[in-house]
């Protein structure tokens, strides 16, 4: 039975399992929006919202928690910066999960984590003025 067992094992080992979701969260914050599979998407999630919440928290105890997994000093000062200020009348629920559909190789679910409330590219906004 899997009384008390929260998290998913993803079959990696716990160093890569960490070291895979530390990346995934980093890319997440960086872009705003990253493709992977489901499962996989649920772990970043809740660790890419709690890091938010650190950064919505400030002071210096709360940038060297997110230091444990933002291993990035530029991602780790826009969490701080440009993050703190976008989330911070929300009071949680920073990402979403958009399913795509299934991938050919292997046929696994793949879905789109992405930052709520983030900013359009410019580019696509420009594109719909000429139209």
């Amino acid at each position: 039975m899997r009384h008390h067992v929260a998290k998913r094992k993803l079959n990696r080992t716990t160093s890569h399992r960490m070291a895979m979701l530390r990346n995934m969260v980093t890319s997440l914050l960086q872009h705003e929006a990253i493709r992977t599979t489901v499962p996989k998407a649920k772990e970043a999630r809740s660790i890419a919202e709690k890091i938010i919440t650190l950064g919505k928290h400030g002071g210096l105890h709360n940038i060297r928690l997110a230091e444990r997994t933002v291993k990035d000093k530029d991602v780790l000062s826009k969490v701080f910066s440009e993050l703190k200020d976008r989330y911070q009348k929300r009071p949680g629920g920073y990402t979403r999960i958009t399913r795509l559909g299934y991938r050919a190789g292997d046929a696994v679910e793949v879905a789109l984590l992405e930052l709520v409330d983030r900013p359009e590219k410019p580019a696509a906004a420009e594109g719909e003025e000429k139209k």
